[in-house]
């Protein structure tokens, strides 16, 4: 019998066993025992007593399970803009300073804990703290008229050098693609994670050249391939001719094919999605302000301060493959580490994460997205 069935057969039979007599009461104990399997005497507390509604976890208290020690952990979950376990627990040494000149001193208990915390036991805390969010929508629509010119990838590409980056879109259309609306497009480079975003109104050709002209001009490394779904806003003259002109290989996945474009897709709701949420955005002079976080706040905290994962080797295994990922790193980790990337470039790359502050941007992300829900509070319903 189930747990909610013996509730069920428990809440029939109480008022009747306390209204009964003594003999009476031993044939209720006894048809109870014989169809629940439960032991007697249990039973018999249990009538006394009544099913709690939630029952004390049996065992020892664990030590993790204080007050203070949960609001520390939330703060930091909340200032790496809700990162999982596994990426919280690499994340939280070099959050510490920063938290301790935000809020003061950790204790040593509440260090020794952080230390020790396995990124089970994070996720088992900060469960019924995460929120839902719904899914949004997939609005791409094909450039058929270039579908021929562009070559489609079939293969991995270099996944060594920095500069080859996949591309896509996301729409802030709320629940209806109707009308003109904000776009958001993401670019993400293969090697290193390293993701940038801008906001585009609509998703015509000269808006989206604009866009990539602007996250080219501001990376750390040289853009050497550019991967794109087949959209119509990357399937077009203008950015067959600026990469041809600036020699950026240019090639796209096959249609209705997600994983072709696997590492851009994943950061959709991580960038873009996690930042400015489902609603519909369809005023144009919220870009300016997006674009202001997406290139410095929130390209900074992603970029600099958010360790993520990278895929090590993929195995197969029967029917089955099994992937193996290596140790959470940031992109500014994963670009300083790379060969390939001029001296010059890691140094000032250095000389800017010296001047940062994650709770810092945090701080001033908030601000500026408040601004931003107020010009766009008739249609921001869902942040």
């Amino acid at each position: 019998m189930t747990l909610r069935g013996r509730r069920e057969y428990f809440q029939a039979v109480i008022r009747r066993y306390h209204r009964s007599g003594k003999k009476q009461k031993g044939i209720i104990l006894s048809e109870f025992c014989a169809t629940t399997g439960l032991n007697r005497s249990y039973v018999i507390r249990l009538f006394n007593a009544g099913y709690r509604q939630q029952r004390k976890k049996p065992g020892r208290r664990s030590k993790y399970d204080t007050t203070g020690f949960r609001l520390v952990l939330a703060r930091f979950w909340s200032g790496t803009q809700y990162l999982c376990g596994r990426l919280l627990k690499a994340a939280i040494p070099a959050y510490i300073p920063f938290y301790e000149e935000m809020y003061g001193a950790l204790s040593s208990e509440a260090r020794a804990l952080l230390g020790s915390i396995s990124p089970a036991t994070i996720d088992r805390i900060l469960r019924p703290k995460k929120a839902q969010l719904g899914k949004g929508k997939s609005l791409t629509r094909g450039g058929k008229l270039k579908r021929d010119e562009i070559p489609i990838l079939t293969d991995y590409w270099n996944n060594v050098q920095p500069g080859f980056m996949e591309a896509d879109t996301v729409a802030h259309c709320g629940n209806s693609a109707q009308g003109p609306f904000i776009w958001t497009l993401t670019m993400t480079d293969i090697a290193t994670s390293w993701t940038e975003n801008r906001a585009v109104w609509t998703r015509n050709a000269d808006n989206t050249i604009a866009a990539i002209r602007d996250i080219h001009a501001g990376l750390p490394f040289n853009l050497r391939g550019f991967d794109c779904d087949n959209g119509g806003e990357f399937l077009n003259d203008k950015v067959i001719r600026y990469c041809t002109k600036e020699g950026i290989q240019l090639t796209r996945s096959r249609p209705y094919r997600k994983n072709d474009s696997a590492h851009v897709e994943q950061k959709n709701y991580t960038t873009a999605r996690q930042l400015f949420g489902y609603g519909r955005l369809e005023n144009p002079d919220l870009i300016p302000l997006m674009n202001d976080i997406y290139k410095h706040e929130w390209c900074w905290f992603n970029n600099f301060w958010r360790p993520c994962f990278k895929l090590k080797e993929k195995i197969k295994v029967g029917s089955k493959y099994k992937r193996v990922y290596d140790t959470p790193k940031t992109p500014y980790q994963r670009v300083l580490e790379n060969p390939t990337i001029p001296d010059e470039k890691k140094e000032e790359l250095k000389a800017l994460y010296a001047t940062m502050n994650p709770f810092a941007l945090q701080k001033e992300m908030d601000r500026k997205l408040r601004r931003i829900k107020q010009l766009a509070k008739i249609t921001f319903e869902d942040w």
